[in-house]
């Protein structure tokens, strides 16, 4: 349900839609979705986090690195660091993060 929601919120947003697929207070599992070129803005992960790509592919900046994720990759974000993330394609991607 959440991941429809997210695809139909797509269709008229100007930004990335994200939504709470699970979590508890130890990890949370975020479905995050994009339209071809959305950008999620420069922020920092408080968290170990790893960013699952389930369609498409973005591109992981984090200051002079910038990384494509293509679908079925995963990559992990330190924590702390200031980064952004930008689509290539309408994509698809769970973030999953841990307290551990």
């Amino acid at each position: 349900m959440v991941i429809s929601q997210i695809k139909e919120e797509l269709e008229t947003s100007q930004k990335p839609i994200a939504k709470s697929l699970h979590h508890n207070k130890n990890f949370r599992v975020i479905a995050l979705g994009f339209k071809k070129d959305m950008i999620l803005t420069a922020h920092t992960a408080k968290w170990p986090s790893k960013l699952t790509i389930l369609e498409g592919s973005v591109i992981y900046n984090e200051g002079d690195k910038s990384i494509e994720i293509k679908q079925y990759e995963e990559y992990e974000i330190p924590v702390g660091i200031l980064h952004s993330v930008v689509a290539n394609e309408d994509s698809l991607c769970l973030l999953t993060q841990s307290d551990q």
